[in-house]
């Protein structure tokens, strides 16, 4: 849960994995949630939440660990800075035990990352499960770097650095991408990671001035619509779920992915669109299918 706003401040359902699911159904895109959620009030709210959006729970865990909380300050431009609950609480505690015997079929895509690749055990089950069933599935990395919470050594990086290189598409923030490659802009960090690993294509989000994709086909960069931000909560998780569904839409969920110049410019908008109209809301409410004018 997100708690917005100094003292008790206001409760939002909230979670990386939990807003892409979310915003992946109601986007009209098939979802199920990977992850553990609490027995109490605010995780039994979260389930609530997902299954009324058409998330799938089959695989999801349930336990009495407390749910685990985000406590999101928002400054007078919309921006939001967190943080974290997190000792003792569910989100962390998912291991491989939890782990479906293998995956369905019908899955043609994963998406990981923020919090995911941080927290143990559920880094390295999240790790796990990424090599173990990424093979012939397009996987979507969002590495959402909380830089507070990154612990001394290169665990972490080596890790993320893995998962990177069994990835399809690379979405990341440009202060992910400055944290990954220190020293050079994002253009430059985009091609670092099509350079060394077999990724297909690499996002990065730019707040209020848009994205940039990279390939090695092509190069895109689009302007974000000009919206009224109440804050930014969920509005990364929101870009990748309307890139992901924009692939969908046109059978494009392949770990050979392959975009035209103009495809690439139709999907990063469509998903900067998606992301705007989010933070014109308070908390990760993000738009309903027939919301979105593609």
């Amino acid at each position: 849960m997100d708690v917005v706003g100094r003292g008790a401040g206001a409760a939002h359902p909230g979670g990386g994995p939990f807003n892409t699911a979310r915003a992946l159904a109601r986007l009209g895109v098939p979802a199920a949630f990977l992850g553990r959620l609490s027995t109490d009030a605010f995780g039994r709210e979260l389930a609530v939440r997902l299954a009324e959006d058409g998330v799938d729970l089959s695989m999801a865990s349930i336990g009495p660990e407390a749910t685990t909380i985000a406590f999101a300050d928002v400054d007078a431009s919309g921006v939001a800075s967190y943080r974290f609950l997190l000792e003792g609480t569910s989100a962390p505690n998912l291991t491989t035990a939890m782990l479906p015997e293998r995956l369905p079929a019908e899955v043609r895509a994963l998406h990981v990352g923020t919090l995911g690749l941080l927290l143990e055990p559920m880094a390295s089950t999240v790790a796990e499960l990424v090599d173990r069933e990424g093979g012939g599935r397009l996987v979507m990395v969002d590495p959402n770097v909380r830089t507070a919470l990154v612990p001394s050594g290169n665990r972490y990086r080596d890790r993320l650095e893995g998962v990177i290189a069994r990835s399809t598409i690379v979405k990341a923030s440009e202060s992910d991408l400055a944290w990954l490659y220190p020293g050079i802009g994002y253009e430059e960090a985009s091609d670092a990671i099509l350079r060394h690993h077999d990724v297909r294509l690499v996002v990065a989000t730019l707040g209020a001035r848009g994205a940039f994709g990279a390939s090695s086909e092509a190069r895109k960069l689009v302007a974000a619509p000009r919206v009224d931000v109440v804050d930014t909560i969920g509005a990364g998780d929101a870009f990748g779920a309307g890139l992901l569904a924009w692939l969908h839409d046109r059978n494009e969920l392949d770990p050979n992915l392959r975009l035209s110049s103009g495809e690439l410019e139709g999907a990063l908008r469509f998903a900067c669109l998606v992301a705007t109209i989010t933070c014109t809301r308070a908390g990760a409410e993000s738009p309903l299918r027939s919301e979105v004018v593609p």
